[in-house]
């Protein structure tokens, strides 16, 4: 006898539906960036089933990959959303873009002798 889950139901709504038919966010985040609720902006704003679970689990910063995932819709769902919702400063969106805040080249040869001494 198998203990494997079944998996979930189909959903009803179509992706388009979620987006309004929109396939492209408003902003292209890469799948690491990390979104994180604002909570003092997250009363008062209208928002849809999808969209209030992005801003419950965002409490705690997510990966916007993680978000498509746990929230159960595509990536390009989940990032029109995201994008939605820091539209309008439910969430805010963190990127490593700055050059500096890159690790530098010592740090990462460090890190790789040390993986190979594993």
């Amino acid at each position: 006898m198998s203990t494997v889950d079944p998996p979930p139901p189909p959903t009803l709504v179509r992706p388009y539906a979620l987006t309004r038919g929109r396939t492209a966010p408003s902003r292209v985040y890469p799948l690491e960036a990390l979104v994180h609720t604002d909570l003092r902006m997250l009363d008062g704003h209208a928002l849809s089933p999808e969209e209030r679970s992005i801003a419950e689990l965002c409490r705690e910063s997510r990966s916007v990959a993680e978000v498509a995932a746990l929230v159960r819709i595509p990536l390009g769902v989940a990032r029109v959303l995201i994008g939605d919702l820091v539209d309008r400063g439910v969430v805010r969106v963190h990127t490593q873009t700055e050059p500096e805040s890159a690790p530098g080249a010592a740090l990462l040869e460090r890190v790789l002798s040390g993986l190979r001494k594993l």
